[in-house]
């Protein structure tokens, strides 16, 4: 079954939708300057009063970019976060260090580019993928915008996912999804999961039903 992230959580009232939507993991963001980015404190309450009040709660996923090596640590302890989504231009040894250090996995985000050749970008890309894979880290495919770190809201050409798909790559889609257009999506690509932060919102705030669409519509394909 595909796995679904629920990103940009910033109530608990939307951590427990995200659960009983059947998400499997929720993502706080703590990059800087970015609009949904917590407090650690409110995401650490977050974090304790989901699994209080959710038997099965989802992994708790926290965003990151370029940030320094203890601070991200620290979060992660402080948080009780079990997987970190270093969004910037970290190395593989960063991300490896991050995991050596807390315990907890990491995701590395790995921008595509809108204009290139998609064979080009397929093959820069199978390097990237290659040595992060090394390196322990699952990975997020996300459309890469000039000066923007984490989620973008903008989708990439599909085919550049589907064909690293069928080469035996998997990694978490991002950029873009809604529950409109997610099953398409997954029918193209075929990836490990998807990852939506916006296409689940309304009016800025996370939208219960869009939620449930979202997750329902991404594993209606078989």
């Amino acid at each position: 079954m595909i796995r679904a992230k629920i990103c940009g959580i910033q109530r608990i009232e939307d951590a427990l939708v995200a659960a009983a939507a059947g998400a499997d993991f929720i993502g706080l963001v703590f990059v800087p300057e970015r609009r949904r980015r917590l407090a650690v404190d409110v995401a650490a309450k977050i974090v304790a009063d989901l699994r209080d009040r959710c038997s099965n709660a989802p992994d708790v996923d926290g965003l990151f970019a370029d940030q320094p090596f203890e601070e991200v640590c620290q979060i992660i302890a402080t948080c009780g976060i079990q997987f970190a989504q270093l969004c910037g231009r970290e190395s593989p040894e960063y991300c490896n260090l991050v995991q050596q250090e807390t315990g907890a996995k990491v995701i590395k985000v790995l921008h595509v580019a809108g204009s290139k050749d998609i064979s080009q970008s397929v093959n820069d890309l199978e390097t990237l993928l290659l040595s992060y894979q090394e390196a322990g880290c699952y990975i997020t495919l996300d459309r890469l915008v000039e000066g923007l770190q984490g989620g973008t809201g903008q989708s990439f050409d599909w085919e550049v996912a589907a064909r690293l798909s069928r080469k035996g790559y998997e990694f978490l889609l991002a950029g873009g999804l809604t529950p409109d257009n997610v099953a398409e999506a997954v029918a193209q690509v075929r990836p490990w999961g998807v990852d939506v932060s916006s296409g689940v919102e309304t009016g800025g705030e996370k939208d219960p039903a869009k939620i449930h669409a979202f997750i329902n519509n991404a594993r209606a394909i078989v």
